[in-house]
């Protein structure tokens, strides 16, 4: 293509007109957070512009296109022929609050005649623009600006908008015309809907403005960067990445967090069905200080006088504010300790957390947010271990963030960064907190446990911000003077269990369907149990017409708890392919031993259990404290002894029925008569209206009521879908099937007989064992 400097086909009247009308760039009037962009020396400044102006003509002059006008300009405030997008909107210069802007024309003098008698009489708030050059910049005292959250949102000044906008437009005024031509062509190339015309239309402020509107701050960043490299431009690209190194790098750590937390698999994965994170997620209730994380609410029972605590609204803090918290001496926290139970929603907290910082939703002033799963650090562990092999904190974050050579900046001042370290639980040894070696070079290399221990106590990257998580029974390990906060989630309220219930398909008829259950009123506390809840009912209401017209039945519910967090125990802590999830022999007396020692627990009216008791039923401590996902630690108390519960009272008296229920199915035994009978196969209907006939007079001779929902759950694991639930994994399929005819007539006998009392519960046996709507 042939330049043509003096094309026929603009006139000079044209031309004139031209220089009026063309709207100022966004980046003209771009106001920064720091002091240092808005001082800006002016040599600089004019220097930049004599090479931009040559450039723009010269490129102007190669597409037959009219030189970029020079002059000074008429002054637009509105700017029709760009878009308005969230940076031209915040960039370009504003009015004073309540002030007048009225808009340059050639019949000025008869605008104002017309406006005369509307204008308001305080002539001090208004601004006239028909000077030839822009007004001198009204600088307003702003307060600090502050995200949805009412958090400092303050970007670091070389990840903000003005910084890169900058850097972009001063390596590509270094370009000769026909590098830059090159490049936009290039660029073109590479970028969809991005048309020839908006490519070349307007000086080089203008392309810079128009890129970073279409496409994004991140992208225009990292597209420009890569054209560059493309033209062979290798000096301009290095020096554009070493300058916007910051923002690279949290672009990075965007990228990863938005592509693993914006779509979640909720309760059980299955390919091909995440959710999008934003539209599921509801923030649970996290209190600051912990309270236990067991909720002592029961159907049938009053509270009991036990360790239980509840936190209040007071000691209650928002997700995107835990390190707002500040130490009793006012300076913020730098370790924060979340616990909580198993299903309460934790992992799925720290993905909220970390895509609102990534989405620049909140906290914005973190420069970096890293996540390091203790998942990931045992596998990498146990790795090393093998090969004796040793990294550095440094190689331990770039070995989880490949794209983010951090080396550098984590050492700076002004660096301020959190590291996430979740499901504590998944690091399966103790820590060695007095002994291991005191490590202060972030670059020394070292064993992992050893890298934990110093990040955790503030040697190795101090600045840092550290938040760390798990069940309870694990990080109570942590020593107390390394944790500055503690905090708990303690699940849903009410309003919360309705707002993520509603969102689902049918979820007013599931709201109103599950609150027909106190029990599971109770449960659906915890968000697993809610999942559950939206996903049968759901299912149900969706694929049966007359589905609903009696309340729901409650074992189910604690049948597939149960199976749910056994896998995902065999999954997470003994490293079996989700394929792979068979129970082994050893699996299963796990879980009978619990019951056994639930049922003694409710023999004796009591909701503790000690370590001692955990010995004398042959369970491993961290087996039934940590990976079942169905216990927890409770308070230390002054004693010192270490006293654990099951995650609500309800649980205990679930595998209390269960381990009567298996005794009776698989060794044809009762063991709730003081000397345990054996039964015949062809006895086993009969034998099982004489296993729950013992059940219902445990239940009437306690005045405390401790059994009413044991023989519920029991009379529920008697049904034929809980039946074939469990079978395959409690204990191996069998022809042989558990048939109710005489267990049912026996409660029906019993409801005729019993106490006014029990009649409700014995009502409710009886639904267990008969519903089939479920």
């Amino acid at each position: 293509m042939e330049p043509n400097a003096e094309d026929d086909r603009y006139s000079d009247e044209e031309e004139e007109r031209k220089k009026q009308q063309r709207p100022p760039s966004s980046y003209g009037s771009m106001k920064s957070d720091s002091e240092d962009f808005e001082n800006t020396g002016a040599s600089e400044a004019d220097e930049d512009g004599q090479e931009e102006n040559q450039c723009d003509q010269e490129v102007a002059g190669v597409f037959n296109l009219p030189a970029p006008v020079q002059e000074g300009t008429g002054v637009q405030i509105n700017r029709p022929i760009s878009p308005e997008t969230e940076y031209t909107m915040t960039t370009m210069q504003t009015k004073p609050p309540g002030a007048l802007v009225i808009e340059t024309s050639s019949d000025i003098e008869q605008s104002l005649e017309d406006e005369n008698e509307e204008i308001d009489e305080d002539d001090d708030n208004i601004l006239i623009t028909n000077s030839p050059e822009p007004p001198e910049p009204i600088e307003f005292e702003l307060e600090q600006p502050m995200d949805i959250h009412g958090q400092p949102g303050k970007l670091h000044l070389e990840q903000d908008l003005p910084h890169v906008f900058k850097n972009i437009q001063k390596a590509l005024t270094d370009l000769s015309k026909e590098e830059l031509y090159k490049f936009k062509l290039n660029f073109h190339q590479r970028q969809s809907g991005f048309t020839l015309q908006q490519m070349f239309e307007g000086d080089l402020l203008d392309f810079v403005d128009r890129i970073i509107e279409m496409f994004g701050q991140d992208r225009s960043l990292l597209n420009t960067i890569s054209t560059l490299d493309n033209i062979t431009k290798t000096k301009e690209a290095e020096e554009l990445r070493e300058n916007c190194k910051k923002a690279l790098i949290r672009s990075s750590l965007k990228q990863d967090i938005v592509r693993k937390y914006e779509y979640i698999f909720e309760g059980i994965p299955q390919p091909g069905k995440r959710s999008r994170l934003n539209e599921v997620y509801v923030e649970p209730e996290i209190v600051h200080y912990a309270c236990g994380g067991v909720v002592s609410s029961h159907e049938l029972r009053f509270p009991l006088q036990s360790p239980y605590q509840n936190g209040n609204a007071d000691t209650l803090v928002s997700l995107n504010n835990l390190f707002r918290i500040q130490k009793p001496d006012g300076q913020p926290v730098r370790t924060v300790l979340t616990s909580g139970i198993a299903g309460i929603g934790m992992t799925v907290s720290v993905g909220k957390y970390c895509y609102d910082w990534a989405e620049h939703r909140a906290n914005k002033d973190l420069q970096y947010v890293i996540t390091l799963p203790f998942s990931s650090l045992w596998i990498l562990r146990n790795r090393n271990l093998s090969g004796s092999n040793e990294m550095s904190i440094m190689s331990v974050i770039e070995y989880h963030h490949s794209l983010c050579k951090t080396k550098k900046y984590l050492d700076d001042e002004d660096c301020k960064f959190l590291i996430i370290m979740d499901s504590f639980d998944c690091y399966q040894t103790v820590l060695d907190w007095k002994n291991s070696p005191i490590i202060k070079e972030n670059h020394t290399p070292a064993k992992v446990d050893d890298l934990i221990v110093n990040l955790i106590r503030g040697t190795l990257l101090p600045k840092a911000q550290v938040w760390i998580l798990g069940r309870r029974a694990a990080v109570s390990q942590i020593p107390s003077e390394f944790i500055d906060a503690v905090t708990e989630v303690q699940g849903f309220n009410e309003q919360m269990k309705d707002d993520y219930l509603t969102r689902r398909f049918m979820g007013d008829k599931i709201v109103n369907h599950y609150k027909q259950l106190p029990t599971l009123c109770v449960m659906t506390r915890q968000p697993f149990i809610c999942w559950m809840v939206s996903r049968i009912f759901g299912h149900n209401f969706g694929s049966k017409q007359d589905y609903g017209r009696h309340p729901p039945k409650l074992t189910p519910f604690y049948v597939n708890t149960l199976l749910i967090q056994t896998n995902r125990r065999l999954q997470f802590y003994y490293d079996k392919a989700e394929n792979n999830l068979k129970w082994s022999d050893a699996d299963r007396e796990m879980l009978n031993n619990l019951g056994k020692m639930a049922l003694k627990m409710l023999e004796q009216n009591s909701n503790v259990f000690v370590e001692e008791n955990m010995k004398e039923h042959s369970l491993d401590f961290t087996d039934v404290t940590v990976f079942s996902g169905l216990c927890s630690e409770l308070l230390p108390v002054s004693s010192g002894k270490r006293k654990f519960c099951f995650i609500h009272p309800t649980v205990k008296d679930f595998m209390a029925a269960l381990y009567v229920y298996t005794a009776f199915r698989v060794e044809s035994k009762n063991v709730l008569k003081q000397a345990p009978t054996f039964f015949t196969s062809s006895q086993q209907n009969k034998s099982a209206a004489e296993v729950v006939q013992c059940a219902i007079n445990q239940t009437f001779n306690s005045p405390l009521g401790q059994y009413e929902m044991f023989l519920r759950f029991l009379c529920g694991l008697l049904s034929p879908n809980n039946n074939r639930l469990l079978s395959g994994n409690l204990y191996n399929r069998s022809n042989d099937k558990v048939i109710g005819k005489d267990v049912t007539a026996l409660l029906e006998r019993t409801l005729e007989t019993c106490p006014q009392d029990r009649t409700e519960n014995i009502r409710e046996c009886l639904r267990e064992l008969t519903q089939v709507d479920d």
